[in-house]
């Protein structure tokens, strides 16, 4: 019985190691850049505008 629960080891380690395989192996769904692409844009965009939009002068307490 000892010998048998021996031989089991392995058998379980070569199962294991089968089902990591086909884990690993899998293909993976990429959604692709086109998500990341789009909030750069807007990102610079939204940069673009704060750099070009006419920020009000503040008034020195000299110019009063």
């Amino acid at each position: 019985m000892a010998a048998l629960a021996w031989l089991l080891i392995p058998l379980l380690a070569a199962i294991g190691a089968g089902v990591w395989g086909t884990w690993a192996s899998r293909n993976r769904r990429t959604i692709g850049d086109g998500a990341e692409l789009a909030g750069y844009t807007r990102f610079r965009e939204a940069m673009e505008k704060q750099h070009t939009e006419k920020q009000p002068t503040e008034k020195s307490p000299t110019d009063v």
